[in-house]
Formats: C-alpha cells, structure tokens, sequence
C-alpha cells in the first residue's frame, strides 16, 4: 500500500471486523512496528507507563475463547448469537494486540509531582490513546485490518491470570488484526465546521 504522507495514513485508516489468519505480515514485522510505535509515541513527563502484549497463534485464540466464555455467563443465552460469531471473527483473525498502562508508573508520579496529581491518570490514558492509534495505523499500512476492543475490565483478571501479567498493568483495550476479509462500511462526518474553530 502506497502511502504519500502522514495525512494520507491517517485517511486509510479504518475498523475492520471482517478479519483473517493469513500471514501477509511476518510476526517479525508486526513484533518490530509494535516496539517502535511503543518506543516512541510521546506521554507526559516522559513516564512511557504503556505496556503491550501481543498474541499470536494459540494464544491469540485463547484471549477470545477466555472473552467468550466470560461473556456467556452474563449475556443472556437468547441473545448470545451474535456474542458468539463476533468472538469467532475475533478468533478467526492472525493475532491480538493488548494495551495496558502501568499504574505502579502513574502512582510514583503522582507522588512526585503533588500539584499534577489528579492529572497523570487523565494522561495516561491520552498517552495510551495515541499508542493505539499508531500500532492501529501502523497495521494498516502492512495490509493488515484491525479494530479496537474494550472487553475490559471483565476479563481482566483471566488475561491477567493467562499470561502471568504483573499486578500493576491495567488492560486498557485489545486490537485484534488480520488480513481483511471485509470491507469497513462508509464513514459518516459530522459538518467540520462544527468541531473545529479558527480565529484569524
């Protein structure tokens, strides 16, 4: 995918729920667009509290198998169909990526920085936010569809418990990918005028 500038990445940017397991992208790759997104993407005071995991393979369909199941037991079983082919969709694609930020990080600036302290949590979570974006973005530009997950905090202590995850990492989203086999539907906008002012 030919991508002219920042601007033009952004544009091509989409959710895709139509997703599949084929490696088009080596985990390499991906390994290596995540590291870096992670390295650089900014956060206040420098705290860098994002923490990532990625799934691929079995555990990647381990993370939905685990979101399944504990959806089941509080989605009414007349209504779980759609629960379920979503999940399976999920399942169905090449790998996962998790977000968590770090709150032992947060904590230590908050005492640090007392005049900041209602702040840092507000900032993490911006911080966490332009993290997504990038890997997001990132993604699309390998060819790859992906969208954003927020089954947290429901399975939070199952993922936590899976991969033997330090206590202090809060998961934030999960962005699960693959090669697209679904095109996004149109997106609608909002009148621009509306959101953005400009005084001259």
């Amino acid at each position: 995918m030919a991508v002219k500038n920042f601007l033009e990445a952004i544009q091509k940017r989409r959710s895709y729920y139509g997703i599949g397991g084929e490696k088009i992208v080596s985990e390499e790759r991906i390994e290596e667009l995540v590291k870096e997104a992670v390295k650089y993407v900014p956060s206040a005071f420098n705290s860098q509290s994002a923490r990532v995991v990625i799934l691929f393979g079995e555990n990647h369909k381990k993370l939905w198998d685990i979101t399944e199941e504990t959806l089941r037991k509080i989605v009414p079983e007349g209504q779980f169909a759609s629960t379920e082919k979503k999940m399976a969709g999920f399942r169905g694609g090449y790998g996962t990526v998790l977000f968590f930020e770090d709150d032992a990080v947060v904590k230590s600036l908050q005492e640090q920085f007392e005049l900041y302290k209602e702040n840092f949590p507000v900032w993490s979570q911006q911080s966490s936010g332009m993290l997504q974006f990038a890997v997001w973005t990132l993604l699309e530009l390998e060819g790859l569809g992906a969208s954003l997950q927020h089954y947290n905090p429901l399975i939070d202590e199952a993922v936590k418990a899976e991969w033997n995850m330090p206590e202090g990492w809060r998961l934030i989203a999960q962005m699960p990918f693959g090669n697209p086999t679904a095109e996004p539907g149109e997106k609608d906008f909002q009148p621009i005028e509306e959101r953005v002012k400009v005084f001259k």
